[in-house]
């Protein structure tokens, strides 16, 4: 099956010709028709003349002879043949019981209504005889008397072949092929052209659209002519020039933002150290205090330390935005890097740690630490024991995958488990955590080169993380 064009230039390359095409068809076929009707004609009108001439020219009596006139012989028959006759032609005359032929035709070769319409006036009818056409011009010829013209009864067929015409009309019609194929090859030639010079001004536009779609935002086209193309380029420049006026705006803002999260946390930073300490102090003496301000004193603590989790991790995520984050690559045992971080946090006797010992990579170990402890910590909060932490080298790199086995994340939320301040669930709104956390294990695994996914289990939900080899 032919594949249908779908590209503007095809379409109109296609039009162009189909339209050439058949205006060549209707001018070569009506040019045809005309010439070989006038042809035809001719031949006619030629044929016709000769053989009313010739018969007109008769001297011998014929018809109803008066008084002295002798009827004619075989000789005055032959003689009218011979001068009907000619290139090519055959003759037969006819009278009474008389009848002379020059040429190979016989009376049999003439059709009967041809025959029958004769005896009228001069008839014409083409007829194809061993193969060849010709036309058979018959007349009767008449005599003019006291009561009008009469009919003598000498009847006269000539036979006119039509060879040399039809291979006059053969080459007509192979000139006006050999002519229109020319014309459709020109036609095709300007269509090209003319459908490049026509969609010249669109290339330039789809060009400058995939500049505007690559960030080049400062990208203009140049106006020529006011046909309707030139208009659609102004359209194009006034609206990439709003569009990086807008994204510049935006791109303002968005900075201003940045360094307002970068400023206010580093500024809170001071405060919640000294709130840390004296938290800390509070601590000591919350076992000392009596019920009620034992259990305020604890609340005080859980949402100092809550709000020092979400500092660092704005300030986390501030170097993110602001390019700084950099990453600092050494030979790292994956087994130990994974056991140090669950030691730290004391997460060591809920946590199932599947990895070789001798497995080894080139990780920046303080990431990697943020990346799994986020994982962990987000698996033990909000999923249920077991949790599993595997890791395994694959032929470009390093899986680890993390996994609990609770009820899982539901699967309208899976999409945007990775998205800032994102908490799947209304139970967990408040929750402890930043909502931070795995935006932030993403951002260190992409600043790895590697990927991080999630999917759910029966039951629970598995985290997947790549690392190539550096």
């Amino acid at each position: 099956m032919i594949p249908r064009p779908t590209g503007l230039r095809a379409r109109l390359v296609i039009f162009f010709t189909l339209v050439a095409v058949t205006a060549t068809l209707l001018v070569a076929t009506f040019g045809f028709e005309l010439a070989k009707e006038a042809l035809v004609n001719r031949v006619e009108t030629t044929s016709i003349d000769l053989v009313t001439r010739e018969l007109g020219s008769i001297t011998f009596p014929i018809g109803k002879l008066r008084p002295g006139e002798a009827p004619p012989t075989t000789r005055d028959l032959d003689r009218l043949a011979h001068n009907l006759s000619g290139p090519g032609r055959s003759v037969l005359v006819e009278y009474g019981g008389l009848m002379s032929a020059l040429g190979p035709m016989e009376m049999s070769d003439v059709p009967n209504e041809l025959h029958g319409r004769a005896k009228q006036n001069v008839v014409t009818q083409r007829k194809i005889i061993n193969a060849e056409l010709y036309l058979i011009v018959g007349a009767e010829v008449h005599r003019d008397a006291a009561g009008g013209a009469e009919a003598t009864g000498l009847r006269a067929f000539v036979f006119f072949p039509l060879a040399d015409d039809q291979r006059q009309l053969t080459t007509l019609r192979t000139t006006f092929v050999q002519t229109g194929a020319v014309i459709v090859l020109i036609a095709l030639l300007v269509a090209l052209l003319s459908a490049r010079q026509v969609l010249l001004p669109v290339r330039r536009l789809s060009a400058a659209a995939q500049a505007l779609g690559q960030g080049r935002l400062d990208t203009r086209l140049p106006v020529h002519g006011q046909d309707e193309l030139a208009g659609l380029t102004a359209r194009f420049n006034d609206a990439a020039a709003a569009l990086e006026l807008s994204v510049s705006e935006l791109r303002s803002l968005e900075a201003m933002s940045r360094r307002f999260v970068a400023d206010v946390s580093h500024e809170l930073r001071t405060p919640l150290t000294a709130m840390t300490a004296v938290a800390d102090m509070l601590s000591d003496e919350a076992e000392h205090l009596p019920e009620a301000p034992a259990q305020a004193v604890r609340l005080v603590l859980k949402e100092i330390e809550r709000l020092r989790g979400l500092v660092e991790h704005l300030i986390e995520i501030s170097r993110f935005d602001a390019g700084t984050a950099t990453l600092n690559l050494e030979p790292v045992n994956v087994a130990d890097a994974v056991q140090d971080c669950l030691d730290v946090r004391g997460w060591t006797d809920r946590v199932t740690v599947k990895a070789s010992q001798g497995l080894t990579a080139n990780l920046d170990p303080s990431r990697f630490d943020v990346i799994v402890a986020n994982l962990v910590g987000n698996a033990l909060k909000h999923g249920e024991p077991p949790v599993v932490v595997s890791a395994r080298a694959t032929e470009n790199g390093l899986e680890v995958k993390v996994r609990d086995h609770g009820k899982g994340i539901p699967q309208e939320a899976l999409p945007h488990v990775f998205d800032r301040f994102f908490k799947a669930g209304a139970g967990r709104a408040r929750s402890q955590g930043s909502g931070l956390g795995l935006s932030i294990a993403r951002a260190n695994v992409q600043l790895h080169g590697g990927t991080i996914s999630v999917r759910p289990q029966s039951p629970g939900t598995l985290f997947t993380i790549w690392l190539p080899h550096a």
